[in-house]
Parts: C-alpha cells; sequence; structure tokens
C-alpha cells in the first residue's frame, strides 16, 4: 500500500484543485491510502473528497509564510510517514520541500499547472534553490515542462502528464430555459467563455469579437461564466464598445461546465496556460471552439480540426471564424465531434489517473534526494 499525501493551498473550485480532486477519487483504494492536505482553506472539493470518503485536513495557513503552519505540516509528515509527497501549485510546492528534505524524508512530486510567467525573481530562485529536494515535476503540458526545464528541471526529472476530463455532466437546464432565463430571444445563437476572469484571460480581446459578432450576426450573443478582478473591466469595456446588449456576464455558477453542450460556440483568448479545463470541457461536450494559438491550446487543438486557432489579441479573427461556425451547422457539428473524440481517446480521467499511479509506483521506493537548507526569513514568502 502506498502511502500518499496530496498537499494543494486551498480546495477552491478553481483548475488545479479540480484536477486533484479526480485524481484522489479515482485512485485504486487497494493500492493508495490518500490524504488530501490544504495548506490555507478547505473549500467546495474539500466536500466532495470527503463525501467519496477521503481523508481531508485543513492547516489554516494565515500567512504567506507561517511558521505555526510549516511546523503542523512537518508533525502531520513525521507521524504519517507517507511514501510520496505530490504537492500542486507555488505554496505547497515550496512548503512540500522545506519540510521532507534529506535521506530521511519522503519523496516529493511538485505540479505545475501554467507557464508561471507571473513568478517574481524570488520565486523562480526559489523554485531552483529547491529542485536537489524535488524527485519529479509534473507539468500538464509539453508547454509548461518546457518553461520549467528552462528554469533548472533537469529533464530526466519532469514528467507531462495532461488533464483528465470527465464525461459532461448532463446540463443543469434545457437550452430553452436558459435562453428565457437570460433573456435571449428563441433564435439567439450562443457563444462562451468559461474561467477565472483574470488579465491573461484577455476578455478585451473577446468583448472587441463580441462586438464584431454582433454586426455579422445580431442573434449572436457571449456568455461570460466566471468571476474574477478583470470582471468590472470587462463589462466597462463592453459598455464603452456598445455590444453590452449582446453580453451576459453570468458570475461565479457551479453548473458552468454543464451549460457548455447548450452554447453553439466556445471561446479562449488567453495569452498564456497551462492546459485549460474549461477548453477541454467544451470539447468534451462537442463544441466547436475559436481559441488563441499558444503551446499549450495547440496541443488540443488542430487548427482546422476541432476548432480554430487565432493569433493573440486577434479579436478579429475570434469574429470571422466564428461567423463561418454560425453559418455552417455541418462544419460545427464536425468540428464539435472530432473534439469530444479527442478528449475520450486522449485525455480521460482514468488515463490521468494511471499515469499518475505509473509514477508513484516508481517513485516510492527510490533513492531520497540530497538535503538542502531550509529558507528562512521574508525570502520565503509564498502566495496563497
Amino acid at each position: 500500500m502506498i502511502r500518499l499525501l496530496l498537499l494543494i493551498p486551498t480546495l477552491d473550485r478553481s483548475g488545479a484543485e479540480k484536477q486533484l480532486t479526480l485524481l484522489a477519487r479515482g485512485l485504486p483504494r487497494d493500492e493508495v491510502s490518500v490524504h488530501v492536505v490544504a495548506l490555507t482553506r478547505g473549500g467546495p472539493y474539500a466536500d466532495e473528497l470527503r463525501a467519496a470518503g477521503v481523508e481531508v485536513t485543513v492547516l489554516g495557513k494565515r500567512m504567506k509564510f507561517d511558521p505555526r503552519a510549516l511546523r503542523d505540516l512537518k508533525r502531520l509528515v513525521r507521524e504519517e510517514r507517507p511514501d510520496v509527497i505530490h504537492s500542486w501549485l507555488f505554496a505547497a510546492n515550496a512548503y512540500a520541500r522545506f519540510v521532507t528534505g534529506g535521506a530521511d524524508g519522503p519523496p516529493v512530486i511538485v505540479s505545475e499547472r501554467c507557464v508561471d510567467s507571473w513568478k517574481s525573481g524570488w520565486q523562480l530562485w526559489l523554485d531552483r534553490r529547491l529542485i536537489p529536494r524535488t524527485r519529479m515535476l509534473v507539468a500538464n503540458s509539453e508547454s509548461v515542462a518546457e518553461f520549467y526545464r528552462g528554469v533548472g528541471y533537469p529533464a530526466d526529472r519532469v514528467s507531462v502528464i495532461p488533464n483528465g476530463i470527465a464525461q459532461p455532466a448532463a446540463p443543469s437546464c434545457t437550452r430553452d430555459e436558459l435562453l428565457r432565463e437570460l433573456g435571449l430571444p428563441d433564435d439567439a445563437r450562443l457563444v462562451a467563455y468559461v474561467g477565472r476572469l483574470a488579465r491573461q484571460k484577455r476578455l478585451d480581446t473577446l468583448m472587441w469579437a463580441a462586438q464584431l459578432l454582433r454586426q455579422a450576426n445580431d442573434r449572436s450573443y457571449l456568455l461570460i461564466a466566471g468571476d474574477g478582478p478583470e470582471a468590472a473591466r470587462a463589462q466597462d469595456l463592453a459598455r464603452k464598445l456598445e455590444c453590452e446588449r449582446h453580453v451576459r456576464f453570468l458570475g461565479h455558477r457551479n453548473d458552468a461546465a454543464s451549460l457548455l453542450p447548450l452554447v453553439d460556440v466556445f471561446w479562449l483568448a488567453s495569452d498564456f496556460e497551462g492546459m485549460s479545463n474549461s477548453l477541454m470541457e467544451a470539447m468534451a461536450a462537442g463544441r466547436p471552439v475559436v481559441v488563441s494559438s499558444i503551446p499549450p491550446n495547440r496541443e488540443l487543438v488542430d487548427h482546422g480540426e476541432e476548432g480554430f486557432l487565432v493569433d493573440v489579441g486577434d479579436g478579429v479573427g475570434f469574429a470571422q471564424y466564428t461567423v463561418r461556425l454560425l453559418d455552417d451547422p455541418q462544419l460545427a457539428a464536425t468540428m464539435g465531434e472530432a473534439g469530444r473524440r479527442r478528449m475520450q481517446q486522449r485525455h480521460s480521467v482514468a488515463q490521468m489517473v494511471s499515469r499518475h499511479m505509473d509514477l508513484y509506483r516508481q517513485v516510492a521506493g527510490a533513492d531520497k534526494p540530497a538535503d538542502v537548507p531550509v529558507p528562512t526569513g521574508d525570502e520565503t514568502s509564498t502566495p496563497n
């Protein structure tokens, strides 16, 4: 039996947290004992994990660098003696390696989920400093793996395990019910973006594209499901561009993924990603997609097959290809079906779980990494 500790900052509803939950629930119980630990707080996924019989502990970290949380994590690791620690995202990746270096500590696998160009110099310095305490770095796309090889991780300590996507849930309502809820006409054509409203998502591109699209097709409407720091700015831009009548900001919706089968086209304009859960969910739901031509999106979408790739910032391209899809239902259906097959064949949850199990078996009995002194003071402060 492999004793596995999964460590992550929170269990909020976000991409990495969703993948960890799918993994923890899918691991074979006769081979793996799983304990999920959240550094800062629980969240909706904590409830899902507990309902599935997975042990969950929340440490309640209060500051960016919290000595009490670090002490509690050390005590937990000492008492439980996991065979493998698998951490997710920067703060958890740092804490996991702070407590486990040397011959006596369990091997640490760290997960990085994005091309983290947002990281500051000290964060990249800390990543490099902790490489000797890292048994393996798991990236969810080749582009993320390439980024971290550039940071200094040896090629033989970087593994790519793509995200797994579950079969789409049944829609929480009918298309007619959704149209009535949003006050839209019966013949409306729906384009959707689902995700965090953050700067990297290029919502300004989507607003310009919505303005152009509504001029070509007055029945088209853009649905934006999600929340984040760019929400007010995006709403203001929609007003300034005079396309607000054709845009609906839905806010955070727990049923956002289940609405995807009801829309006609999915948009994603990000200038960087890891491997977008919402894009994969749209493809699994059989929706044609128009997305920015960045490396992780190109790993999922072949131009002209599952959808169309557009240069970053090219709102005209988003509108142009969407008009083509709305005007040609057969093309849209063919591309949507191609995306659905791609998700089934290459990105199932079972495949993702199996690849992680192979890695855990490999790592559980291997030699321990060399010890590295734990940094102290403000230079170790980590984000939530």
